[in-house]
């Protein structure tokens, strides 16, 4: 059995002896009183009430390097040059993977559900947060060539986004100024995808900001303080719920394009252009 059989394996061995459910809540904010950090820890409650076990990975405050480079490994790979897919392949095959990155994927392959806190930074999640996925995502552990999308070792996991903008929601629609945040998130949900992943539907809360006068400021928190009591009613029975729509790969040919009679599910894979 190849390695990564066998983690698949291991991992539905574990599913079907454990009685709870494993979440892992992964925060990507600076700030410790953010409310993005308040929202995320209203998450964790949630869950333990619900009685999962929970693991927590607070990119920030934990100190972890987002930037993948040479540094971190004792060797790179056999060409003596960076290649950032060999390198992670060929220490995946060793074992000799760094140990932050260890830690995570232990945590990323007990869960049956990722939670992503996060806020909309410039258009896009925070770079810290996008660091932490290409060092986690590791080839030849998280994935290979013949192990992606449909057949991802993470297939039947799912992830929850809970997403602040400064933005209205006006803003953020699909003919909003601030451009559609479903578009702004899609390259984020397709990498989950990439390994497998179901997607659930994005939780988002627009406005989010430290601008508002007095009055509107205390509207919001109200509304801040309402949303996030709405935790445990969004991770329960989240294994039930509907998850967005990606392509399978049978809507592709022989050339990774969209067949002509496939519909299509994003701007961003379309029949057309």
């Amino acid at each position: 059995m190849d390695k990564l059989s066998f983690i698949r394996y291991e991992q539905k061995s574990i599913n079907s002896m454990r009685e709870s459910m494993a979440v892992l809540v992964v925060v990507a904010h600076p700030e410790k009183t953010s409310f993005t950090h308040s929202w995320a820890k209203e998450s964790i409650k949630a869950a333990k009430m619900l009685g999962h076990q929970v693991f927590i990975s607070d990119i920030y405050q934990m100190g972890f390097d987002p930037i993948e480079k040479a540094v971190h490994y004792n060797k790179t790979c056999p060409e003596n040059q960076f290649d950032i897919l060999k390198t992670q392949e060929f220490h995946s095959r060793q074992n000799t993977l760094p140990a932050d990155i260890e830690e995570e994927i232990s945590k990323f392959r007990e869960c049956e559900l990722a939670i992503f806190h996060f806020p909309i930074w410039w258009f896009a999640p925070p770079a810290a947060l996008r660091g932490w996925m290409e060092r986690v995502l590791v080839n030849g552990r998280m994935h290979d060539t013949h192990n992606r999308f449909d057949k991802g070792l993470f297939k039947g996991k799912r992830a929850q986004f809970c997403v602040t903008m400064g933005a209205s929601g006006q803003e953020s629609s699909h003919n909003g100024k601030e451009g559609d945040i479903n578009m702004l998130l899609w390259p984020m949900a397709y990498t989950l995808r990439y390994i497998g992943m179901d997607i659930l539907p994005y939780k988002i809360l627009n406005s989010v900001h430290s601008y508002h006068s007095d009055e509107h400021k205390k509207g919001l928190e109200k509304y801040l303080s309402r949303e996030i009591k709405k935790q445990k009613s969004l991770i329960q029975n989240f294994q039930n719920k509907e998850v967005l729509k990606f392509n399978s790969d049978a809507d592709f040919n022989e050339e990774g394009q969209l067949k002509e009679n496939a519909k299509s599910y994003s701007p961003f894979i379309r029949p057309k252009p």
